[in-house]
């Protein structure tokens, strides 16, 4: 029974460490392109603003790993077990979403770094919010209407048509509406962290830095 279980397990999580992997890395496309842009480029050239629309057409797929949680509840019926969905199936799943999510918020990070550094700092939570949206809007496309971000590309007029007309409807409204308020708030939570633990690292580098200073050298 319990090597059932185990084997059980194991081809759950077979299944979805391909779709597990694609997604994470997925999300991980804008936080590279995030660092590229913000980080190490000025913009004005036609190369950054090239970058910059890839990065806001991949950039949904970080926060569409929130939606993945659909998966664990079947997964939690196929399992069946208190102690493996616990200690093995919850875990797993909370690292890739919250990967992706943390991916999502050090790309507005960034994003923000950069109005900060050109001297627009007052805009700063204005394109934040605008972001939130396009996001949630982006997720509804992905999740309900299966759009990719490549489809920008390969089939501009269906995003164009049926994902305007989609989200135009009464439940759309409301599924993105509920993204947009779930996506602000998990953000607001999650910067305070990430920047908090920056900040403290930043601290202990520069107590280290002074410790160190005042060693004598031998």
């Amino acid at each position: 029974m319990k090597e059932e279980l185990i084997a059980r397990v194991v081809q759950v999580l077979r299944i979805n460490m391909s779709w597990m992997t694609w997604n994470l890395f997925l999300a991980l496309i804008p936080l590279a392109l995030s660092v590229w842009l913000f980080r190490f480029r000025r913009g004005g050239s036609w190369l950054w603003w090239l970058g910059f629309l890839v990065f806001y057409a991949f950039l949904p797929n970080a926060p569409y790993l929130l939606t993945d949680v659909i998966h664990l509840i079947d997964d939690i019926r196929t399992i069946q077990s208190v102690w493996m969905i616990t200690l093995v199936l919850i875990p797993v799943y909370l690292l890739v979403i919250l990967g992706g999510f943390e991916a999502y918020v050090i790309s507005l990070i960034n994003w923000g770094y950069y109005l900060h550094r050109i001297g627009k700092s007052q805009w700063i939570w204005r394109f934040e919010f605008i972001t939130h949206f396009l996001c949630a809007v982006g997720v509804y496309w992905g999740r309900f209407l299966r759009f990719n971000s490549w489809d920008f590309i390969t089939q501009p007029d269906a995003v164009l048509t049926k994902g305007v007309e989609e989200i135009l409807g009464k439940q759309p409204l409301v599924i993105i509406t509920i993204t947009f308020v779930v996506l602000a708030g998990l953000y607001w939570i999650m910067k305070r962290v990430t920047l908090g633990l920056s900040q403290r690292d930043s601290r202990i580098g520069i107590n280290s830095g002074r410790a160190n200073s005042n060693t004598p050298n031998i």
